[in-house]
């Protein structure tokens, strides 16, 4: 506990699944955290769960003048930013011939486009020393079939990583990547399916892990929370794959 004491951490995306559990981990050691989302009723909701000492901002990942004016309300509210943990994103996955411009631009804005720039706007308000954590996946690593667009925006996130870590050595400021496996989240619940189809393509994901299991938040939460605290303080440009095995079994 309070491995996070005293520090400042905003976390994008941070209204359900991945982002929220980790809300909830940061807010038990101590961070004063501040969550991003599009939908207000969302936000509304995490209020309640959470109570009000969560500063909640509304803000469209894909937005690059929300970015801007996110980090204009944060730098009105906190002192500095100790964490930043780039969770939001689009998983649009479809065959290569059902893509059209539209669908790929939205795609790279919230999980690229956006955070870059959410970064750059951030920079100032950074302390040092600070962790940024960006949100890779696994699929970059494996070819799964219907996750072109996707897999290509999380690499060039997790290239991030590498470079802006570079860039912002002399700061103090860590740059990495925490990449999922398949984790049960409610975006499963987001696809259209009945129970039915849903089962049956949660047991196709579950094969696809060599541990036969999905993982949970709260298992990606933890290694938030490590890569977030000082004892990562020696963890700088590297890709933390939190998936099962599924990259390297």
């Amino acid at each position: 506990m309070n491995r996070l004491k005293d520090k400042y951490a905003l976390i994008t995306g941070g209204t359900s699944g991945i982002g929220l559990e980790t809300a909830r981990q940061f807010l038990a050691e101590g961070a004063t955290v501040a969550i991003t989302g599009r939908n207000t009723a969302a936000l509304h909701a995490v209020q309640t769960e959470l109570g009000g000492g969560v500063l909640l901002l509304k803000s469209d990942a894909s937005n690059v003048i929300d970015q801007s004016q996110l980090a204009a309300k944060l730098t009105q509210n906190w002192p500095r930013l100790d964490i930043v943990y780039i969770n939001a994103g689009d998983v649009t996955h479809q065959p290569i011939d059902e893509w059209d411009e539209s669908s790929f631009d939205r795609v790279l804005s919230t999980n690229l486009k956006g955070p870059f720039f959410l970064l750059q706007s951030l920079l100032p308000l950074l302390a040092n020393p600070a962790s940024v954590i960006l949100c890779g996946s696994a699929s970059v690593h494996i070819g799964l079939p219907q996750s072109s667009v996707y897999a290509a925006s999380k690499a060039g996130l997790l290239s991030l990583a590498r470079t802006l870590s570079g860039e912002w050595a002399e700061r103090g400021i860590r740059v990495n990547g925490l990449s999922p496996g398949p984790t049960q989240t409610p975006a499963l619940q987001k696809l259209g399916l009945s129970g039915c189809e849903q089962e049956k393509l949660t047991e196709k994901i579950r094969q696809l892990v060599p541990i036969k299991r999905m993982g949970t938040p709260a298992e990606l939460a933890h290694a938030a929370v490590f890569l977030a605290s000082d004892e990562s303080s020696f963890v700088v440009g590297t890709e933390l794959r939190v998936d099962g095995g599924v990259t390297s079994l």
